[in-house]
């Protein structure tokens, strides 16, 4: 079992997917590693970051990529918005983990009972800034399927949307989907 160092940096993005892999196992049996240095990896981070992998997930405050894959402060670059869709904002803060900081492992994390992707369900009449997000997610709806299998398509859609970028593309990243269940903690990989 390989435990992330706070400046160590992963060039192997099969090696960064087993370490969040790892630590949803530890999650799971309640087995978390020790969190106890704080005020060393603060230090260690202050000059630098070096996390291993980027998450793009939802921004819903049950959804907590740090808590479920069982990371440390610095191991994971996160990008969160409601419904975890992959817009300009978002983009460009994956663009930029995986130029400036190097990250080659990308994932795009749903979750069970995501209000954004239940919103999107609805024909309802939303404010321009919602309706902005539910427009990202629409496609996913017109895929069909109940809610969880809707929260699906959107996450292989927005694995789709940056693998389809330019710099994604040509960096060699690894971007995968994966699924948080809330009520059981598990993540499914896509």
């Amino acid at each position: 079992m390989h435990i992330h160092q706070p400046v160590e940096f992963i060039e192997d993005a099969n090696e960064a997917l087993q370490i969040l892999k790892d630590g949803n196992e530890r999650f799971l049996k309640n087995d978390l590693i020790k969190k106890d240095s704080y005020h060393i990896d603060r230090e260690l981070l202050c000059s630098c970051q070096k996390p291993f992998a980027v998450i793009l997930t939802c921004s819903d405050s049950r959804v907590a990529p740090e808590i479920f894959f069982d990371q440390k402060l610095g191991d994971i670059f996160i990008v969160r918005n409601a419904g975890n869709i992959v817009d300009v904002t978002a983009l460009g803060s994956i663009e930029y983990a995986i130029v400036k900081l190097k990250c080659k492992l990308v994932v795009v994390c749903g979750h069970s009972s995501c209000g954004a992707v239940s919103a999107a369900c609805k024909s309802e009449d939303y404010p321009p800034n919602i309706k902005v997000l539910i427009d990202h997610i629409k496609p996913a709806v017109e895929k069909g399927g109940d809610l969880k299998q809707i929260t699906i398509n959107n996450i292989e859609l927005m694995v789709e949307e940056i693998k389809a970028d330019n710099i994604a593309r040509h960096s060699g990243v690894m971007v995968v989907g994966a699924f948080y269940d809330l009520q059981s903690g598990e993540v499914s990989w896509l």
